[in-house]
């Protein structure tokens, strides 16, 4: 169904790479646009809100996937019908029970956060949204399977462009936090259309005890990583929910959303398409080790720049519009925020490849040290100097920590790394050249 040789894997790996990256700086423009003209007519409380809420929504839905997604993108074996409806027919018991847990407990939540009708409306659209990207994960797993990310684009496009038109109207018209309600709902149906019809899967519920056991035993061990990854960042806005006001919250999103520009444009997309490849790799050494190097590469001379224009145009661009001084307060987490990710596009590639090679409990143990110190320094941050608190913890953290995963991976791959992440004009010239030549194709 999906067996794919060596040199189609590569191939495919960076024209996946190119393909995502040209086709979501796209979306990261309507999504740069987007953002600006928001934070133009919408206050840093309505911002604080929605993150907010966004947070309790990821935590929830945490508990709806016990890793059975990545066990089959991860699999040597090809995938089976089977795999396929006993994934399916887990997620969807776990997704509805969620959903219609939290939807009786709804009213409950709002009252936890102050929230009026408005943000009670927002909660339950998000859980809506949830459930119809639940409906994804088959149609999107048979793609990266594949590796066919030309096509896995297109609804992340339809998807921004709905959310983007939806939510800039209605705030422009004045509706507030229900814009960004509207907004969601919009973005859930639109994607799970367009999936649909890319990767057409004939829905279909089963179960296997032997298939569950199999790819569980993969599955919880990373979903073990994405629970503690959720108890470090959303949990920990929950946290923050209570003890700072959403307006401070606000300021946070803020900064980090501008912050991660780079990230979400490269980043992401080097992941998402690297994990499947990798993972195709993993009995291959040689090739994994160039893979993974070309892949910091890769990442270091586009991140960097990118990272150092953000730092240079954020303050002229506060500036510009009166109505956009008001995020001003934000500026120093933002420069903070950009240091931290810089260390985490280093670290990031690296527990990437021990995903893929299988070794989970490495990265567990890794994700163990983040989560425990995030939860220790962040707090007393937070009590100390404010919002700014959140963004001082990320960057100490990132950077006292980046060179264990680096340890961790050179115990199963032998990589260079600085010449790489400071390669030689020669080397940037011939690496240019290949993708040159592969986004020709």
């Amino acid at each position: 169904m999906d067996e794919i040789n060596l040199e189609e894997v590569k191939k495919r790996a960076v024209k996946g790479v190119l393909a995502l990256t040209s086709r979501t700086f796209f979306l990261q423009l309507i999504s740069f646009v987007t953002t600006f003209l928001l934070t133009i007519f919408l206050s840093p409380s309505i911002f604080g809100i929605f993150f907010v809420v966004s947070a309790v929504i990821s935590f929830l839905g945490y508990f709806s996937d016990i890793g059975l997604a990545a066990a089959l993108i991860q699999k040597k074996e090809t995938i089976t019908d089977e795999d396929l409806k006993t994934t399916f027919t887990i997620q969807q018991v776990l997704v509805g029970s969620v959903v219609g847990l939290s939807f009786i407990f709804s009213q409950k939540i709002a009252l936890f956060y102050e929230l009026d009708n408005a943000g009670l409306w927002l909660l339950r659209s998000l859980l809506i949204s949830f459930f119809l990207s639940s409906l994804k994960t088959i149609p999107s797993i048979i793609l990266e399977r594949k590796l066919d990310f030309n096509r896995l684009v297109i609804p992340q496009i339809v998807e921004t462009a709905f959310f983007s038109v939806v939510v800039v109207f209605l705030a422009i018209k004045g509706f507030g936090i229900a814009s960004f309600s509207w907004a969601v709902l919009a973005r859930g149906i639109s994607g799970l259309i367009v999936i649909y019809f890319l990767s057409p899967w004939k829905i279909g519920f089963g179960f296997s005890p032997v298939v569950a056991k199999r790819l569980l035993s993969f599955g919880l061990p990373f979903q073990a990583n994405s629970f503690l990854a959720l108890v470090k960042d959303d949990l920990f806005t929950i946290f923050l929910g209570k003890v700072l006001p959403f307006s401070a919250i606000g300021y946070i999103g803020w900064a980090k959303k501008w912050a991660e520009f780079p990230l979400r444009l490269i980043m992401d997309n080097v992941i998402r398409v690297t994990f499947p490849a990798f993972s195709r790799l993993q009995n291959k050494p040689v090739y994994l080790k160039a893979a993974l190097e070309k892949t910091i590469l890769f990442l270091s001379l586009l991140i960097l720049p990118m990272s150092l224009i953000m730092i240079l145009i954020i303050n002229p661009l506060v500036h510009l519009i009166p109505r956009y001084l008001k995020w001003e307060p934000a500026l120093f987490s933002f420069y903070l925020f950009v240091l931290a990710n810089l260390f985490s596009a280093i670290s990031t590639p690296l527990t990437n490849v021990l995903n893929a090679i299988g070794k989970i409990k490495v990265t567990l143990k890794l994700m163990i040290m983040w989560t425990i110190l995030t939860w220790l320094i962040s707090p007393f941050l937070v009590f100390k100097m404010g919002f700014n608190g959140v963004a001082l913890a990320a960057f100490l953290i990132a950077a006292s920590t980046v060179i264990i995963p680096i340890v961790a991976v050179k115990k199963y791959i032998h990589f260079d790394l600085l010449p790489n992440i400071f390669p030689t004009k020669s080397k940037v010239l011939e690496e240019a050249k290949i993708l040159w030549q592969n986004f020709r194709l």
